[in-house]
């Protein structure tokens, strides 16, 4: 939000987080203050109260507020320690705080749980425990006897000085710049979907941690640097910061990384859930279709960490084409979007003509004598669509599916084609088999009758190794599909 406000918005509105020194352990406090250090976010102010206590006891460092103090300075912030039960003296640091350019400030202010009530104050064993009835009208009572005022203490209204934006119905205004058979890698058509979407709203974001050279947001930040927040490599801290753009509707932010990477911030991410916040997130480098890099960067288990998430919508662009399509239409939708993207090139089959929409699968190719139906994406329809070639060389048609979108799923298509074939489907993801494609399709026909789902997806931990060796050993090419298909058929 701070970051929003000094560098999009030039506004004079200042931000003040409280935390608990409890939750200052976590790691993702630490990024967010490497961040704002290094951003010289001066209209940031964060408020630690340290109490000492949580929820099992003490914590350490106790109330050795010195030692919060150099921690907090040698992240370089300004900081002050203060009594954080004066008011007259938070009033002056706060004051201070607003004078200071060029650093975010910290408030070390230490201070007691149950200050003034006898028995409890400082004490363990009350966190989150109530009181009595009686005890606590004593207590009101006693708090009341120490008020030294019966003024009314009315604010000043914050100055309303941010722009006027407009960050609705966002619109592809010319169709892609792709021919069928160009050879693209969806992540780069990510890339540079962003870079045009930029071009078209001036309030489109873009925040990578480190990656920019293999997930393509160098191409946004090449064309619009002032657009650009680079996080580094701090994922939770990264997805906090494109939630605090987006607060209030102040930006369409685009967060880009490997979908590997995207686990370390599950709770950033189900807390935007919780917000409702409109963040978009892009995961590239998704499965064994990595290939060299190795395990360590291969998302295989991302779908289930999306699907898994209230209301999210989750894009599979499987070329140049859909990868466009998705990006737009992420930015123009409600709450939470996830766009995979794949490493290797592929060809375009789509034409810039074509239409997509959420929830609305697309049938690439299909016949009267179809026996089964084929679902891929990304990485894997292609060899669903080079194993139907093989296979119709042995008399063999069938259905090939792109659902484009995992969540929602097009169920009414997929259930019509698999009853045009037969009641016989096969899945095939480059993703572990649990909370992937083939567990959507599954659940999606559950209440169909005569309905067969066979699934092909990785399993056990991969290795390094050429993408499509990878593919083939792990059971997900063409070849895995055409046995696939042969079996279904003989049983």
């Amino acid at each position: 939000m701070a970051y929003t406000g000094k560098y999009f918005d030039t506004a004079s509105y200042r931000v003040f987080c409280l935390l608990g020194d409890s939750e200052s352990l976590e790691g993702s406090v630490w990024e967010a203050l490497a961040f704002a250090s290094h951003y010289s976010l001066d209209n940031l102010v964060a408020i630690f109260d340290v109490n000492r206590l949580g929820h099992g006891g003490s914590l350490p460092p106790e109330h050795s507020i010195d030692i919060c103090q150099k921690r907090c300075e040698a992240f370089g912030w300004n900081t002050y320690v203060v009594d954080g039960r004066d008011v007259e003296v938070l009033c002056q640091v706060f004051w201070q705080a607003a004078q200071v350019k060029k650093k975010p400030t910290a408030v070390i202010a230490k201070t007691f749980k149950g200050r003034g009530v006898p028995s409890v104050e400082d004490t363990e064993s009350w966190y989150g425990k109530p009181m009595s009835k009686e005890r606590a009208d004593a207590i009101i009572k006693l708090i009341e006897s120490q008020i030294q005022t019966n003024r009314s203490l009315i604010p000043k209204p914050p100055i309303e000085d941010s722009p006027i934006i407009s960050i609705a119905d966002i619109k592809m205004t010319t169709p892609p710049i792709y021919g069928v058979g160009d050879k693209v890698a969806t992540r780069k058509a990510c890339g540079l979907a962003l870079a045009r979407l930029g071009h078209i709203n001036d309030r489109v974001v873009v925040l990578d941690g480190d990656t920019k050279n293999s997930t393509f947001s160098e191409i946004f930040k090449k064309e619009h640097p002032e657009r650009f927040i680079e996080c580094f490599i701090a994922e939770q801290n990264m997805v906090s910061v494109a939630l605090g753009c987006a607060t209030h509707g102040r930006t369409i932010a685009f967060a880009s990384t490997f979908a590997a990477f995207l686990t370390r911030a599950f709770d950033q991410i189900r807390m935007g859930t919780m917000s409702q916040a409109n963040i978009n997130l892009v995961g590239s480098h998704c499965g064994v279709s990595v290939g060299e890099d190795g395990p360590s960067q291969m998302a295989l288990e991302d779908l289930a960490m999306f699907r898994a998430v209230p209301h999210c919508t989750i894009f599979y662009p499987s070329d140049a084409v859909s990868t466009e399509h998705a990006v737009f239409l992420a930015a123009d939708t409600k709450g939470m979007c996830f766009i995979r993207t794949t490493r290797p090139e592929t060809r375009v089959i789509y034409t810039p003509e074509e239409t997509f929409q959420i929830g609305q699968a697309k049938v690439i190719r299909q016949s009267a004598s179809d026996k089964v139906t084929v679902i891929g994406a990304g990485i894997t329809l292609p060899e669903a669509l080079a194993a139907a070639d093989d296979l119709s060389k042995q008399d063999i048609s069938i259905r090939v599916i792109d659902p484009f979108t995992v969540k929602p799923l097009d169920a009414a298509t997929i259930i019509a084609s698999a009853k045009a074939t037969g009641g016989r489907i096969i899945t095939v993801e480059d993703h572990y088999p649990e909370g992937g494609i083939g567990e959507a399709v599954c659940a999606a026909v559950s209440m169909e009758p005569d309905i067969l789902v066979h699934q092909l997806a990785v399993s056990g931990v991969p290795r390094s190794g050429q993408p499509s060796e990878l593919l083939d050993v792990f059971g997900i090419s063409a070849r895995h599909i055409v046995v696939a298909v042969k079996c279904i058929l003989m049983n």
